[in-house]
């Protein structure tokens, strides 16, 4: 699936007003993710701001300005580059950015876990064999995996309207295990 992270920002000369604005440009990109079939579980507030900005000499408020961020689900990776131009073009969104992950990652690691305990025993069958011993049996398993990702947001005001490719590619699930074995 994509992960998709769309935000509307508005300046204006006082809080009220950026915050109204917002609140406006705001409605039309909910409305177009919803258009898109974007379900309401799947759609999340992943931020929201209302603040004053400043002069270029840092002393002086010159207005406000007013943000909100969306986390956006997208099931559909083969169309994610139509998507994200809809929600531009169309939605108004003007900080834009993508991910891709598993829908439901817990099968993959799964998969992934045997393969790295295979892939453990086999090099300890290989030492404990150059070590003239044989492999006795596990003693301690560590599941030593970390997961977290970064997704960059790229500020697109004023892109030309192309069309986004978003080439998918594959998806590497890492699994990092530690097993400790007895020697027999």
């Amino acid at each position: 699936m994509a992960s998709i992270s769309v935000g509307v920002d508005s300046q204006q000369s006082t809080a009220s007003a950026a915050q109204s604005d917002l609140a406006t440009k705001a409605a039309k990109l909910i409305a177009r993710a919803k258009a898109l079939g974007i379900a309401d579980k799947d759609l999340n507030t992943a931020g929201y701001s209302v603040g004053p900005y400043y002069s270029s000499s840092g002393q002086t408020i010159v207005g406000y300005r007013a943000s909100e961020q969306l986390q956006l689900k997208w099931h559909s990776v083969d169309t994610v580059g139509k998507t994200l131009d809809a929600l531009v073009q169309e939605g108004g969104a003007t900080n834009v950015g993508v991910s891709f992950g598993l829908a439901d990652p817990k099968i993959g690691q799964a998969e992934a876990r045997t393969l790295a305990i295979a892939d453990a025993r086999g090099r300890a069958q290989a030492m404990a064999a150059a070590a003239g011993v044989k492999l006795g049996q596990v003693i301690h398993v560590s599941d030593l995996t970390f997961s977290g990702s970064t997704s960059p947001v790229y500020d697109i005001r004023g892109a030309a309207p192309a069309a986004t490719q978003l080439p998918v590619g594959e998806l590497n699930v890492t699994v990092t295990v530690e097993v400790d074995y007895a020697i027999a």
